[in-house]
C-alpha cells in the first residue's frame, strides 16, 4: 500500500498591499466625519431643524462608516503584523483594545445620527421632535468628541510606545504621534473637527508602510531568539 504524503502546511502572510487599507480608512472615515460635522453645526440653536438640513449627509455617512470600520480592522492587522517577534503583549493589548473601542464608539455615533434622521419623520409633535433631536445631538457630540477621540489618543500612544521600543518606525513619526495624541487627549472637547486629525495620522502611517513595504518584515525576521548555551563536551 502506498502512503499518502501529508499535505504541506504553509503559514499565512499578510499581503503588503494590505497597508492600503489605512489609506481607504482615512478617505472613508474622513468623508463620514465631514458629512456628520456639516450636518451638525456647532453653536446652532437647539431643535430638530438640523435633521432636515443634514438628513442626506447623515444617510451617506451611515453607509460609508461600516466600510471605514472594515478597513480600520485591516489597518490594525497590518500594523500588528509588522511587530513580528518584537510584539509586546501588554502594549499590544492596549493598542488593539483602544482601537476597537474607538471604532465601536464611532459606529454608535453614526447609528445615533441615522436613528434620529429616520425617526424625525415619524414624530408628529414638533415639541417632542425638538427634544429628541436635542438629546440625540448632545449624545452624538459627546461620544465623538469626549470618548472616541480619547480612545484614539490611547491607540496612538500605545502604538508610538511600541515603535519607540522596537525602532520599527522613524523617530520623527514617534514624536509626532505622541504630540498629536496629547493634543487629542487634552483638547478633544474644543471642536468636532479635532477628530479629523486621527484619519490624517492613519493616512501618513499607511503611506509610510506602503513606501517601506518589505523593510519591516526584514527587520523583525532578522531578530532571532537567543540560543541556549551548549554543554561542554569534555
Amino acid at each position: 500500500m502506498t502512503e499518502h504524503a501529508a499535505p504541506k502546511l504553509t503559514g499565512l502572510r499578510t499581503p503588503r498591499a494590505a497597508a492600503a487599507a489605512g489609506v481607504l480608512f482615512a478617505v472613508l472615515f474622513g468623508t463620514s466625519l465631514t458629512l456628520i460635522r456639516t450636518a451638525l453645526p456647532e453653536g446652532a440653536a437647539p431643535g430638530s431643524q438640523w435633521l432636515i438640513d443634514g438628513s442626506v449627509h447623515l444617510r451617506v455617512a451611515s453607509i460609508l462608516m461600516p466600510f471605514a470600520g472594515i478597513t480600520f480592522l485591516w489597518f490594525i492587522g497590518v500594523v500588528r503584523d509588522g511587530f513580528g517577534r518584537l510584539e509586546d503583549k501588554f502594549f499590544s493589548t492596549v493598542f488593539i483594545g483602544s482601537g476597537l473601542l474607538f471604532l465601536a464608539m464611532m459606529f454608535v455615533v453614526v447609528g445615533v445620527g441615522a436613528g434620529l434622521q429616520a425617526s424625525s419623520a415619524l414624530i408628529v409633535d414638533p415639541t417632542v421632535n425638538d427634544e429628541v433631536a436635542t438629546f440625540g445631538r448632545a449624545m452624538l457630540l459627546t461620544i465623538s468628541k469626549t470618548y472616541a477621540l480619547r480612545m484614539a489618543a490611547v491607540f496612538m500612544i500605545s502604538l508610538a510606545t511600541i515603535w519607540l521600543r522596537t525602532g520599527l518606525m522613524p523617530r520623527w513619526l514617534v514624536g509626532a504621534t505622541y504630540a498629536l495624541a496629547v493634543v487629542l487627549m487634552v483638547a478633544s472637547d474644543i471642536s468636532m473637527w479635532m477628530t479629523m486629525a486621527f484619519p490624517i495620522w492613519v493616512l501618513v502611517v499607511s503611506l509610510l508602510l506602503l513606501n517601506r513595504a518589505g523593510v519591516i518584515d526584514l527587520r523583525h525576521d532578522d531578530v532571532k531568539p537567543a540560543e541556549a548555551p551548549t554543554p561542554d563536551t569534555a
